[in-house]
């Protein structure tokens, strides 16, 4: 599956941006499809820390587990699935633009099974649901959030 990439300005600083989504539990807040997100490890996020979604997907419950493999805060978090449906990374970039904060986040994964079958749909609720997550968390953090 190509790498899938959603971008939104959102007029806020980076530093609170950043901090908003460095809690990965506010993920659950603006994504429609994560039910529960938590970290495994503990102390401040760094290369290193584990975390847990637990996501609802195209009608099947999906539960990953991943692990941040690069961390340079405001401007970057990238992570890899460790124990997840299918090989997975991604990441969130961020960056101070005119108006506010540049959010660009990526997926890269390679479906097996179910998902390998159902990949072109999959590619286009990846994309549709990526766009509906930065607007959430726009209106969100636009909100005083």
């Amino acid at each position: 599956m190509p790498k899938i990439e959603n971008s939104i300005v959102i007029n806020a600083p980076i530093e609170k941006v950043w901090a908003y989504l460095d809690d990965i539990s506010n993920a659950s807040k603006y994504s429609e499809s994560v039910i529960e997100a938590k970290k495994l490890t503990d102390g401040p996020t760094a290369i290193g820390t584990k975390y847990l979604y637990v996501a609802k997907f195209m009608g099947q419950k999906m539960e990953t587990k991943g692990e941040v493999t690069a961390y340079d805060p405001p401007h970057k978090s990238v992570w890899k699935g460790v124990d997840s449906p299918f090989p997975m990374q991604g990441a969130t970039e961020l960056e101070s633009v005119a108006g506010g904060t540049r959010v660009t986040q990526w997926v890269d994964a390679t479906p097996g099974g179910f998902f390998k079958l159902a990949e072109p749909l999959l590619m286009k609720q990846f994309q549709s649901q990526g766009d509906a997550d930065l607007t959430k968390l726009k209106q969100i953090l636009e909100a005083g959030g």
